[in-house]
């Protein structure tokens, strides 16, 4: 991680790859707000200071 914020992507693809069925209220709730600070971090990121796992992230989960 480049940027204070910012979710590491193997995290991101975890959390993203685990069906919420199988998740607990904790850990729900965990997604949410560490997806929400990653997103608004990423959007406030310049494109040129982004690593390339960053921009792969972006791309792949909407930012």
């Amino acid at each position: 991680m480049s940027q204070a914020g910012r979710q590491d992507f193997t995290d991101k693809v975890s959390a993203a790859v685990k069906p919420d069925s199988q998740k607990g209220i904790f850990e729900k709730a965990k997604d949410t707000i560490v997806g929400t600070a990653d997103n608004a971090a990423g959007k406030a990121q310049p494109e040129e200071d982004k690593t390339a796992a960053q921009k792969v992230g972006d791309t792949v989960f909407g930012k």
